[in-house]
């Protein structure tokens, strides 16, 4: 009797964790799919006018790939610091450039004409990002992201032009 109320109980902790790690699972299992088709969408777009000096909002991380060693190039909005750039993570630390950025520590930012290497990418909160965002990107931000990576220039680019 003891053994079967045991392998009850074991069942039953085991069908809750199921059933919660789907719920957790649910949400970005539905939103990743509609959210790949309009990035395969918009990415080439974007990838066109992005890092230039007519879209100041978006930048191109060009990173290499931590597996297949390949360079890829991805659009990202973006916003200049004082000592590097800070990225809003909207499909969070699951999305494949920051995987690879973290992995390498490093890669290099193209914004407002000029190609910069940032490195020492770190997460942070939305406490500590609002503080270098305008009103407008603290109004903004929160609709699509509630974390950020900020980025570090490498010591050869800090005082360098369009540090604005």
């Amino acid at each position: 009797m003891r053994k079967l109320a045991s392998d009850l109980q074991l069942r039953a902790d085991r069908n809750e964790g199921e059933a919660a790690g789907r719920r957790r699972q649910a949400a970005p299992a539905t939103r990743r799919p509609v959210l790949a088709v309009g990035t395969r969408l918009f990415n080439p777009l974007i990838l066109r006018f992005a890092g230039t000096q007519h879209v100041r909002a978006y930048a191109v991380i060009e990173h290499r790939g931590r597996r297949s060693g390949r360079t890829y190039r991805t659009p990202v909005a973006a916003r200049r610091t004082t000592d590097g750039f800070l990225v809003p993570m909207a499909f969070g630390e699951q999305a494949d450039w920051f995987r690879n950025v973290l992995a390498a520590g490093e890669c290099v930012i193209h914004w407002n004409g000029v190609a910069y290497h940032v490195v020492e990418p770190e997460l942070v909160d939305w406490e500590t990002a609002r503080q270098v965002l305008n009103w407008t990107g603290r109004l903004l931000a929160p609709l699509f992201s509630k974390q950020f990576v900020q980025l570090r220039l490498l010591r050869s680019h800090i005082g360098t032009a369009d540090s604005t």
